[in-house]
């Protein structure tokens, strides 16, 4: 028996690679016969960088940036042998993993990080950038991120404004002399989110929740994103308010379509193309994914479901393992939870994960 493991991080348990790494231990314990093929996936937000290394020859660099926070922290970045091409992971700068629950800020976490990220990559000269976003603690729009690349922010005093969303609801003008790079380098968003920057399935209406706001503060961060989009548009000639995918990362991905040019693609498809997935799925007996939450929307475009639709496609049996799972939205052979109790499920996802792929393995020859 081949079997394929490809499954997506875990939120705040696990990384792709980790689970991975916990559901092969399981299935192996109970199965040494079998033979696997590790294949962590992402859509471009945390584990991107991890999938994209394991798939091509790359070399890994490291810079030091700023959090949503502002505080220093170790930003690594992909430079792909053959193509010469960088990846980043915008995560490694924005991501909510950088800081604990009592440390949200909605209103004033930014993406400077970001833009230092950028920054670095473009002085090595490539000829395209890919920065996957997902996971960010950040809803300003990409303002930060275009601000580490020298844009201004003023408001109708001329002052600058300070960094976050919320700030944004005091915009008037935007200063921006681009980058001597900006239209020479390529630059590409990964993501599979087809939200828009704002509206009711925006990024501040959709995900700011998931990052700390209250009802109050996504509507003043709704108002910002909305005067932001219409600056941009004032400013810069670039109309980014309704662009599908625009909304990714708190709008990270309209403001890098506004300031330099990026175009979105798929996250998904850019990771599986990359790594072979289709081939490498066609030469297996079993597909194994997973994922913390495996409900309804997973089957709306997101990793988890992506992989189970290309399963069917190509007749493999497919297993998901999950934190929490609804049996409802599986159109699988078999959904398991790791754990009844969400909080157990996060704090001890790795035995478990493993004790569940072996318990799953024994009972199916």
């Amino acid at each position: 028996m081949r079997v394929l493991i490809a499954p997506q991080e875990f939120k705040g348990s696990l990384s792709s690679d980790e689970a991975a790494l916990a559901i092969r231990q399981g299935l192996r314990q109970s199965r040494p016969e079998w033979t696997f093929d590790i294949l962590p996936m992402s859509d471009g937000g945390p584990g991107f960088l991890e999938a994209l290394r394991k798939a091509v020859k790359a070399d890994t660099a490291a810079t030091v940036v700023h959090d949503a926070l502002g505080r220093p922290v170790l930003g690594r970045w992909l430079r792909v042998r053959d193509s010469g091409e960088i990846v980043i992971e915008a995560a490694q700068a924005n991501g909510l993993f950088h800081l604990r629950a009592d440390e949200l800020d909605p209103l004033h976490a930014d993406t400077a990080g970001v833009g230092e990220l950028i920054a670095e990559a473009a002085r090595e000269g490539p000829s395209r950038i890919v920065v996957g976003v997902g996971g960010s603690a950040t809803t300003d729009g990409g303002a930060g991120m275009a601000r580490a690349l020298g844009a201004r922010f003023r408001g109708e005093d001329g002052t600058e404004l300070p960094p976050g969303g919320a700030p944004l609801a005091g915009l008037a003008r935007i200063d921006w002399q681009p980058p001597e790079w900006v239209g020479r380098i390529e630059v590409v968003v990964a993501t599979d989110v087809t939200n828009p920057l704002t509206g009711p399935d925006g990024a501040a209406a959709t995900y700011a929740p998931q990052k700390g706001a209250d009802a109050a503060q996504v509507e003043l961060l709704e108002a910002a994103l909305l005067r932001y989009g219409a600056v941009l548009n004032r400013s810069l000639g670039v109309a980014v308010g309704g662009i599908p995918g625009g909304g990714a990362a708190g709008g990270l991905a309209a403001g890098l379509v506004a300031f330099l040019g990026a175009r979105i693609e798929s996250g998904f498809d850019l990771v599986a193309r990359t790594t072979h997935l289709r081939e490498r799925m066609a030469t297996c007996d079993l597909v194994v994914t997973g994922e913390g939450s495996f409900d309804s929307q997973s089957l709306q475009g997101k990793v988890t479901g992506r992989i189970v639709e290309m399963a069917t496609e190509l007749g493999k049996p497919v297993v998901v393992f999950a934190g929490r799972a609804e049996s409802a939205a599986a159109n699988v052979r078999t959904l398991m939870a790791i754990a009844p109790d969400p909080g157990t499920a996060m704090r001890e996802a790795d035995p478990l994960l493993s004790r569940l792929a072996a318990e799953w393995a024994a009972e199916h020859p």
